[in-house]
């Protein structure tokens, strides 16, 4: 047995993978990926890929950046780790807050750090609650998420997404939470509705909501400013406008999920700035590291921030933390990362690149199995349909696309399928001759998978 059917063995043996089909596991084992360079990545058989999706949506500066490695090994090497309970710190974390804070040129004024989004996410839903009531308002607890939003795993993160596979046999999701259209003007218009038509749609829905739970009730909306795992929606024209514009009429916070968006992705900095979003809460987290360590952050605006600081006084703490919170390892690589972003002018590099991605994929708008793409900078979407003129999807859906996926990864190139839309997230570091590069890869893959049907 060779050491990598061993390893395959192994894995089947004791590991249970995240959304896998377990069973299906079994049978077709692992893809073992060994290393990393740049946008690339490399398996056990020394396979080389288009790391096309920048791992999950989140490698920005690309694979094996010794930049991060020795901002790590000096961190580790200096205090590897404390805690940032009963008013202790530690430089990085200090340093990282005040960053992100500037970052957002004052529209924000503190963070929180937690590992993951997911946790992100449920430390928001619980500041909310924890907020109103410090306000006197105990019935002011719902939160309006959006169908296809993805917001986390966890019990309160996994409520907020409106995919069905993260509730089924969970007993999710929980009492509070509520859920509105997604804004997909190619699936969800009606016959003839412009893209602002529609916004006034949605913003109308969303108001009709507001008054049937009760104003008292609703106490904040959560969405992404590009929905990513939902299948990478751009928003119709005028939608967060009008959107906040309601929520702000009702005295509902408005929760801007940047995991997937922020640092560069789209072009600026925050995608909260693209669509005009003033938000009262902010997730970070994915690119905030690159993804090398484990790290997200809760950014709260000065009117949040000083009624859970009143609160905190009137009972003694802030009574929730994770042991990890501010890790000084974590947030010094975030540091660096940062840094790097800046430096070499990655969001810039997105904005350009970007462009050229965007004109690529729409260059296969006319290709017998493409009903719409859509994007932004450095992320993007191809949806395959089996009807042009109905965009209808193909039976079952996310069928054939997940035969394309498959085949871009035999063709040395990873994508994600989400049904039948493939997405598109490189790293920020991506040139314009790779960007060629990998789109070439997708349509031979695409033409390969359309002979076959």
């Amino acid at each position: 047995m060779t050491t990598q059917d061993a390893l395959a063995r192994s894995d089947i043996s004791y590991q249970l993978h995240s959304y896998t089909n377990a069973e299906e596991h079994r049978r077709q084992g692992p893809c073992i990926m060994e290393r990393g360079d740049g946008i690339f990545v490399f398996d056990t058989t020394g396979k080389r890929y288009i790391e096309g999706m920048s791992g999950l949506w989140s490698v920005a500066v690309g694979f094996s950046e010794p930049r991060l490695a020795e901002a790590a090994r000096r961190q580790m090497e200096c205090l590897p780790f404390y805690h940032t309970f009963s008013h202790k710190a530690n430089v990085p974390s200090i340093k990282l807050a005040e960053k992100l804070i500037s970052l957002t040129e004052g529209r924000m004024a503190q963070a929180f750090f937690t590992n993951s989004g997911s946790e992100a996410n449920d430390t928001i839903v619980k500041m909310v609650w924890y907020y109103n009531n410090a306000l006197g308002r105990p019935k002011k607890k719902k939160i309006i998420a959006r169908d296809g939003g993805y917001h986390g795993v966890t019990v309160a993160a996994a409520s907020l997404t409106g995919l069905p596979y993260l509730h089924k046999d969970f007993d999710l999701p929980l009492p509070q939470i509520r859920h509105v259209r997604r804004p997909h003007w190619y699936h969800e218009a009606q016959p003839g509705e412009s893209e602002s038509a529609f916004a006034d749609r949605l913003a109308n829905e969303l108001e009709s909501l507001i008054q049937a739970e009760g104003p008292d009730t609703v106490a904040a909306f959560i969405g992404e400013p590009i929905m990513g795992a939902g299948g990478v929606i751009v928003p119709p024209e005028t939608y967060w406008q009008k959107i906040q514009a309601v929520c702000r009429k009702h005295d509902v916070l408005v929760i801007a999920d940047e995991v997937i968006t922020g640092f560069g992705r789209t072009g600026q900095m925050f995608a909260s700035g693209l669509f005009g979003i003033t938000p009262d809460f902010m997730t970070l987290s994915k690119q905030i590291t690159s993804s090398y360590q484990p790290l997200a952050a809760v950014l709260i605006n000065q009117r949040v921030a000083s009624v859970i600081a009143h609160h905190s006084g009137e009972l003694g703490t802030f009574g929730h933390g994770y042991t990890a919170s501010g890790h000084p390892v974590a947030t010094a690589v975030a540091l660096e990362n940062i840094a790097i972003i800046e430096e070499r002018d990655l969001v810039g590099n997105a904005a350009r690149c970007g462009a050229v991605l965007q004109r690529r994929l729409r260059a296969l708008a006319d290709h017998l199995l493409v009903g719409e793409v859509r994007g932004v900078g450095l992320i993007g979407a191809v949806e395959l349909v089996s009807d042009r003129a109905t965009h209808a999807p193909f039976d079952p859906p996310g069928s054939v696309g997940a035969r394309v996926v498959q085949q871009a990864q035999n063709n040395g190139l990873i994508l994600r399928s989400i049904k039948d839309s493939i997405a598109f997230c490189p790293p920020l570091i991506i040139t314009e001759k790779q960007i060629d590069q990998m789109v070439d890869l997708f349509t031979q893959s695409l033409d390969e998978v359309a002979r076959t049907l």
